[in-house]
């Protein structure tokens, strides 16, 4: 049978292939493009199957929706962990609608998702460019491990980092082609949006500003008077979270110890250790987008191409904030001695990475095409066979830290409540946050968490999981705000679901107690 079998009969599946990537490339669904229409029916999948599941198995949620759960009950201008309050805000208004579940976590990393894919897109095609390399661009994102696999079952503020440095992308886009007052209203409000989401979004703000001034074509719109309107916005909007900032300056450096700084012996052995820590996060970050790209033209290595020419100043906008935000990074990294980094950190400067280089391409004819298509089917690929292993990681979590999703909330929780209610329940890591899910009107405490003593409401248990001895943090915070234990520690064993190995967790539990008037606090 398989010697029967034409040449025809055998590239059917890849003319199949072909024409799926034209239409996402060029394709339509009524007014919209099929790209956009494509990552709405991905992003409602999503949201639908991952609240959808958990609801069904009766799973909870990882560390990073845990420590929104323990946050969204509140509307401050800023919160514990270091962390802006943008995201927060954004759930807590979600919560308000749909209730505090899993539905509601969903929807808002989703939302943002979906409105930085389309926000790139649209910025590509307001710049002149075709749909096709909007799509590039778009579908360049989710070559970056991050957006394609450890955004869908982890991470809070680098999403609305993502989301929003990209909108703010867009703004400046608009504010390019007209210079209403509306625009430069908008851009402010952006501005704030991506300090808000995220502060090191401060790096591409300021990247994008100079590249913008560096530009013949582009530098009068910063120097416009009318400019001053969207800085006045900006700062405004951010105002009072600066003041919170101000006011709580130990939560805004409590993870401060994470960049390691001076870790050297001197100031060039600092410095060394803080270019190479940079330039393996920049390697860890971009080297799946970079080497798709790559590959992409060595497949289109054959095709026809028009000279090159000089790049407009479009493109010269999109490489120049790259390079302003690089240039900005290491004199940062020099300057703190920062020695330690996260792939994720290197969001804001090379996020528009693939659309510096999608729009390289709309310039090179028959090849540049040809790596266009290469990078969209790859993407959109890629984004397909992720889906059921984000589904299964939704619901198992993972070993070590990730196993808290695996947790029987409703186990725990009837268990906690078995010799009384239970207001306040408090641990010294924000995993505790999933018991929300069981009781919204919950209150969840951690060391971290603002206003500590003022928040605790009786009656209150501490449960911690997998310590011993409660640490110095979580102690701290309680004898400051004047408790202390009601009775001896309980051992409780909480099921494990998902056929986990151990099948139980075992939890140390104390109910508390204001310690009396003149009693120290133990």
């Amino acid at each position: 049978m398989a010697a029967g079998i034409s040449l025809d009969e055998k590239t059917i599946p890849l003319q199949y292939l072909e024409k799926w990537t034209d239409w996402l490339g060029e394709g339509k669904v009524g007014p919209f493009n099929a790209a956009l229409v494509c990552v709405a029916v991905y992003c409602v999948v999503q949201i639908v199957v991952m609240a959808l599941l958990s609801h069904v198995v009766g799973t909870g949620v990882g560390v990073d929706d845990s420590e929104q759960l323990m946050y969204m009950r509140y509307l401050w201008a800023g919160y514990g962990g270091s962390q802006p309050p943008l995201y927060t805000w954004l759930a807590r208004l979600v919560a308000a609608v749909v209730g505090t579940n899993i539905l509601a976590l969903k929807i808002v990393k989703y939302l943002l998702i979906g409105a930085a894919l389309a926000s790139v897109f649209i910025a590509v095609r307001r710049l002149g460019y075709s749909s096709r390399a909007g799509a590039a661009a778009l579908f360049g994102l989710l070559l970056f491990p991050q957006m394609v696999w450890e955004m869908q079952h982890a991470l809070t503020h680098s999403i609305a980092a993502f989301c929003f440095s990209v909108v703010l992308f867009l703004a400046l886009v608009e504010l390019v082609q007209r210079r209403s007052l509306a625009t430069y209203v908008l851009f402010g409000v952006a501005m704030a949006a991506a300090i808000l989401s995220k502060y090191n979004n401060a790096i591409f703000l300021g990247a994008l500003i100079l590249s913008t001034l560096s530009l013949r074509e582009t530098r009068g719109v910063i120097l416009n008077r009318r400019f001053s309107i969207s800085l006045v916005v900006a700062v405004l909007l951010c105002l009072p979270t600066l003041y919170w900032n101000l006011t709580y300056t130990d939560q805004l450096l409590s993870h401060s110890s994470g960049f390691g700084m001076g870790r050297g012996e001197s100031a060039i052995q600092t410095a060394f250790y803080g270019m190479r820590g940079l330039g393996k996060a920049i390697l860890y970050f971009a080297v799946l987008p970079a080497g798709i790209f790559v590959a992409a033209l060595l497949i289109a290595w054959k095709k026809p191409a028009p000279a090159l020419q000089p790049a407009p100043w479009t493109e010269k906008l999109v490489w120049r904030t790259i390079a302003f935000a690089l240039a900005m990074t290491i004199v940062l990294v020099l300057a703190s001695g920062t020695t330690q980094f996260r792939d994720r950190w290197m969001l804001p400067i090379l996020v528009l990475l693939p659309v510096a280089l999608a729009l390289r391409m709309d310039a090179r004819g028959d090849k540049g095409r040809k790596v266009q298509d290469v990078v969209v089917f790859v993407g959109a690929t890629l984004a397909i066979l992720v889906l059921p292993v984000t589904w299964y990681t939704h619901l198992n979590g993972g070993d070590s830290r990730g196993s808290i999703v695996r947790v029987d909330y409703q186990s725990l929780y009837g268990q906690l409540t078995a010799n009384g209610p239970v207001r306040t329940a408090i641990s010294s890591w924000h995993w505790v946050g999933n018991l929300r899910l069981v009781d919204p009107d919950l209150v969840v405490l951690d060391d971290e968490m603002p206003n500590f003593g003022h928040l605790l409401i009786e009656p209150a248990v501490l449960v911690m999981a997998n310590d011993k001895e409660p640490p110095e943090g979580i102690l701290r915070a309680l004898s400051e705000a004047g408790y202390v234990a009601d009775g001896s520690p309980q051992q409780l064993v909480v099921p494990m679901l998902f056929d986990s190995e151990p099948p139980t967790r075992t939890l140390t539990v104390t109910r508390l107690k204001k310690a009396a008037a003149g009693a120290a606090p133990q």
